[in-house]
């Protein structure tokens, strides 16, 4: 769900002042500083390693990255951050021309939903000299600009500094958390309390209470999605604890209301003393603005407000605020996340010393942020979900985001979490009757590339169904959740499953047909083609795996039906074939190749799910997409004219500026080298990627961080690896670091990756002649394999043990795979599962 926006900035070897200077006024120069120095201190004292210490959580805050640099835990409801004006869909920005409106509990990350997601319930702190009637509480009223370098945050923490010298900070637990205010001596601290804006403006309705005895604030009600039907709604709950156990006293306290129409604060209504608001939705279309207005008695420099969340109940979110919070402190629950996060970081481990200190650094933000969604709000269920005994994570976005290279990721190390995860894609379609490819806020959201859902709980299926009934799972039940997504036509297609039933009747998804059983958008009939042909192999693989043989004539059948939108007709730039869609009648529909690149000439070309993207792909070209069949490739070399012509039209894809990074297509394109058996030109392509688009600096993702999408193709890339989705193949392309252990708990095994020869001068954009980077051999646990492309799975990451990767300056001598080229299915690859 990435914006087609290209960018990042060359990442810079060199002192953090230099990459500083790139960026502007924000975040604070202490973080960096403070990166720096722990990369430093590891390198002299490795057994003594704080992870979170080496994670920059504004990686991907600017440059359309929309990432969440909030105050979270892994996998956690709750993501303390600001919301700021502007283009700011998680809430934060770079920007220090915006504007701060609040601090609130509930955020995404990376997603490329343009209104923005959550940020219900946002808080404010205030000064108000001339007292309780003059505060400014309306949204536009109340803004202000945050003082340059004061942003900082870390894994479980987050703060930000107003203009007026007010600074906010905030920590969490799963459901909960705590924030904490510090004022100017001698001013009254004042706070807004917002029942009705988040950052969607999607209020439907809700009412806030206000208990001064109890020092508490509980307020609840419905808003809309924020990439999906405008019709759905969802509810959340908040409570907010004033006292500090007793410690801070309340003064005045009472509920505003306002229109947006006033010029003035003081066109606001104000009630000192009332404690409740009972509000529907503003038919008339404008947000009708309301919430709290208090004040604390005497002139306390230091205020902590506790906080939790629901999906459920007003009571549900204080039961979760009392049972994770409880009297802890504010270093307490720091503390506590940061643990929780090192848990998770520690998952893999590097040799600091040998490491440059860039690489850390992207390295273990990446791991961080593949551990920041989806959310997990399991017991927080609502609609179709409620009181279901499995579990629950919302914030899918989106599984055609994901598959490629962040659920595989999760199954080196953290089969528990993936476990869980496609629990609740199974979970959906025991409740639903489909798996969701985008679920937001709760709701379904809309589909991308049909059933993408399949492949993720295909490549569990494949890597752990040896375990999958101690972990939860039921195969059998898994894979009647695949057969429903590829047999059955939802009524509405918009919102989950496939349109099955034209697919299966054309071989292909056809533009402009007749459809009388299902409704959706009939755009992208190339791309969906594509992924559902995929998303066939992967019920394949499993079928495969559970001795299905009927079925895995069928769904090899299937996943061929991406030869039926290949045109060898269409000519681009010299090169003949290329995927377009295609009418009932079997004609071709013509689209350029270049439409939807970097390279359109028409920039305001829709290319996403608008009703006009008549280009028929997602988010991507034709150049791009025609590289798309991950599990067939040596067919599609075949197709494009053999080894040679198949490289050189890489090659030119590169030059030519077709390479669109920024979206999920584009993930398997510098590795396609691989399959001409030219693996040396993968190794040049993806170091000249890592460093054209990605750094360590607040623009240094190249687009929408997509759930972790963009942090995983780094972070695979800097492992020197590359997975192919719903399958235990991964292909060797050359790390960019000495040495590494992945470690999986579970299993109770530790893998350890060594590059022999690894020369330091070969960790830039292109490897200088002479510098030893291209894969020579493979060795796995003494046995050297057969091939230097690709490994299997289980012979690594089932076993553990030690993998030595050798590296060459010489490229002619090791530009070829070996004894075999990784796995096409027409070649008899994937013929056998482990």
């Amino acid at each position: 769900m990435s914006a087609l926006k290209l960018g990042g900035l060359v990442t810079v070897l060199g002192v953090a002042s230099q990459l500083l200077s790139l960026v502007g006024a924000q975040p604070s120069p202490v973080v960096q500083e403070r990166i720096s120095a722990a990369i430093s201190r590891a390198a002299i004292d490795p057994q003594n390693v704080d992870y979170t210490e080496f994670v920059n959580v504004f990686i991907g805050t600017d440059n359309y990255g929309d990432v969440c640099p909030g105050a979270s835990i892994p996998f956690g409801m709750v993501k303390f951050s600001t919301d700021l004006t502007g283009y700011a869909p998680a809430g934060y920005v770079t920007d220090p021309t915006q504007q701060i409106r609040g601090l609130s509990p509930m955020h995404d990350s990376g997603t490329g939903s343009s209104l923005g997601t959550y940020g219900n319930f946002e808080i404010m702190p205030l000064l108000c000299p001339e007292g309780f009637d003059t505060c400014a509480v309306r949204l536009d009223d109340r803004l202000r600009y945050r003082k340059n370098n004061t942003d900082e945050a870390y894994p479980g923490y987050f703060a930000q500094t107003l203009d007026n010298d007010i600074k906010m900070e905030a920590t969490s637990t799963r459901r909960a958390g705590l924030e904490r205010f510090t004022f100017p001596n001698g001013s009254k601290p004042y706070f807004t309390l917002d029942l009705a804006n988040d950052l969607p403006q999607s209020f439907a309705g809700g009412s806030m209470n206000i208990d001064p005895e109890q020092g508490r604030i509980t307020m609840g009600g419905y808003w809309g999605s924020s990439f999906g039907p405008g019709a759905f709604h969802y509810q959340a709950f908040a409570c907010y604890d004033l006292l500090d156990g007793g410690k801070q006293t309340l003064d005045e306290y009472g509920v505003w209301t306002g229109e947006t129409f006033g010029l003035n604060y003081w066109d606001d209504a104000k009630g000192l003393g009332l404690t409740h608001l009972n509000l529907s939705v503003d038919l008339i279309g404008d947000v009708y603005q309301s919430g709290a207005l208090l004040s604390y008695a005497g002139e306390p420099e230091e205020i902590i407000i506790r906080v939790g969340i629901s999906f459920v109940s007003l009571e549900q979110a204080c039961a979760n605020a009392e049972a994770e919070v409880g009297d802890a402190s504010f270093e307490d629950i720091v503390d506590r996340s940061k643990a929780l996060w090192n848990a998770q970081l520690s998952k893999v481990e590097i040799d600091f010393a040998q490491t440059e200190p860039n690489v850390t650094e992207m390295l273990y933000s990446s791991l961080y942020r593949s551990f920041l969604t989806p959310n997990n709000a399991t017991d927080e269920t609502q609609g179709d979900f409620v009181n279901t005994t499995h579990f629950y994570f919302d914030s899918l976005y989106c599984s055609w985001d994901t598959f490629r290279t962040f659920y595989p990721l999760m199954a080196l190390h953290s089969p528990v979490e993936f476990a869980q995860i496609v629990d609740n894609y199974i979970d959906s379609y025991l409740k639903r009757g489909w798996m969701p490819d985008c679920r937001a806020n709760n709701l379904p959201g809309w589909t991308q590339g049909g059933s993408s859902a399949d492949v993720i709980i295909g490549h569990f299926a494949m890597t752990y169904h040896e375990e999958a009934e101690k972990l939860g799972i039921n195969l059998e039940q898994l894979y009647a959740a695949m057969i429903a997504d590829a047999e059955i036509n939802p009524p509405e297609w918009n919102i989950q499953g496939r349109q099955v039933n034209v697919y299966k009747q054309y071989g292909y998804v056809p533009f402009a047909a007749l459809d009388t059983a299902s409704t959706g958008r009939m755009t992208r009939e190339g791309s969906r083609t594509l992924e559902y042909a995929y998303e066939d192999f992967a019920v394949r693989q499993v079928a495969l795996l559970l001795n299905k043989t009927d079925d895995v004539t069928t769904y090899t059948n299937r996943s061929y039906f991406y030869r039926n939108v290949w045109d060898p007709t269409v000519e681009s730039d010299g090169f003949t074939g290329f995927s377009q869609k295609r009418y009932s009648n079997g004609t071709f529909y013509y689209t350029d190749p270049i439409d939807c690149s970097p390279a359109d000439p028409d920039q305001n070309r829709e290319c996403s799910l608008q009703d006009d993207n008549i280009v028929g792909f997602y988010e991507s070209s034709s150049w791009e997409y025609s590289y798309f069949a991950p599990h067939d490739m040596a067919y599609l070399v075949k197709l494009m004219g053999g080894n040679t012509t198949f490289i050189q039209r890489l090659d030119h894809f590169f030059n030519a500026s077709y390479f669109n990074v920024g979206n999920e297509p584009s993930f398997n394109t510098p590795i396609n080298y691989h399959y001409a058996d030219s693996p040396t030109k993968s190794v040049d392509q993806v170091h000249n990627t890592v460093f054209s688009y990605f750094d360590i600096t607040p623009a240094g993702l190249p687009g929408n961080d997509d759930q972790g999408a963009m942090a995983t193709i780094l972070a695979w890339d800097l492992l020197g690896l590359y997975p192919v989705p719903g399958t235990t193949e991964i292909l060797v392309v050359s790390p960019f670091l000495p040495k590494y252990t992945i470690h999986n708990e579970y299993l109770g095994i530790s893998t350890t990756f060594t590059v022999k020869n690894f020369d330091p001068r070969s960790v830039q954009q292109t490897i200088p002649p002479g510098v030893a980077a291209y894969v020579k051999s493979v060795t796995i646990n003494g046995a050297e394999a057969l091939s230097r492309c690709h490994f299997d799975f289980y012979d690594v990451f089932r076993v553990g043990g030690e993998v030595v990767i050798e590296v060459t300056a010489d490229k002619d001598a090791v530009n070829d795979c070996g004894a075999s080229l990784p796995f096409s299915l027409s070649t008899g690859g994937f013929d056998t599962v482990r």
